[in-house]
């Protein structure tokens, strides 16, 4: 009874979606539309402040990097304004002294934009609780970023949906095979796709194989092709 209340509560939230990128953004609001009944998206960080002075925004999931204006930027204008409503950061950046920053000035959780899907669904609903969350692998990434050369963080279930594209199986098969959404896969794979630089599912695979994240990549490309 207290779960399905919570439940409740939470689907009631207002959710304020901020990102430059308008498809990027889109996505990420038809993925927390499956949970909560209100959310909107803005596209730069001068609109974030004005949709939050407006009022009506219980929680705001927000890029960093948004031209003229940070996501870090607007949150600290808001806080120094008094305005309390915690933020969650969805990025690419990974760097530890951007996430110590945003941490630093009052960001209640960060998610990296591989990780979007289930667990930004579950960040949120951690910050909305009164707790800190960060993206699983953030703190061991950032050990290890004095090291050179590209470093990607996935999820044990973005590497087995890796595993899989790279095998050839569709969206709705990988779906199957991890008891979630058609539209839960997409989002991983779009979001790795998107932390690599990468625009299709060939050149997500040969990526992958290249950073040496796909355990059981057969080295034939052509049946790829």
């Amino acid at each position: 009874m207290e779960t399905s209340s919570l439940q409740g509560a939470h689907s009631a939230l207002r959710v304020l979606v901020a990102d430059d990128h308008a498809m990027v953004g889109e996505g990420v609001v038809r993925l927390l539309r499956d949970r909560f009944d209100d959310v909107r998206l803005v596209l730069s960080g001068e609109e974030l402040l004005c949709a939050v002075r407006a009022g009506g925004v219980d929680i705001i999931v927000t890029d960093i990097s948004m031209g003229e204006m940070t996501g870090i930027e607007a949150m600290r204008q808001l806080r120094a304004e008094g305005n309390t409503t915690p933020f969650v950061f969805l990025s690419m950046h990974h760097g530890c002294a951007i996430v110590t920053e945003a941490l630093r000035t009052g960001a209640g959780g960060y998610v990296l934009k591989a990780a979007a899907g289930e667990e930004l669904l579950h960040a949120i609903n951690e910050v909305m609780a009164g707790r800190v969350y960060l993206t699983a692998g953030l703190a061991a990434m950032a050990l290890s970023s004095s090291g050179r050369g590209e470093r990607f963080v996935l999820t044990d279930k973005q590497r087995r949906i890796l595993d899989w594209v790279a095998q050839g199986l569709r969206s709705k098969q990988i779906a199957y095979e991890l008891g979630v959404s058609v539209r839960t896969v997409e989002s991983h794979k779009y979001a790795i796709m998107q932390q690599m630089g990468v625009h299709g599912t060939l050149e997500l695979v040969r990526r992958a194989h290249q950073l040496g994240l796909i355990k059981a990549f057969r080295d034939d490309e052509r049946q790829l092709a």
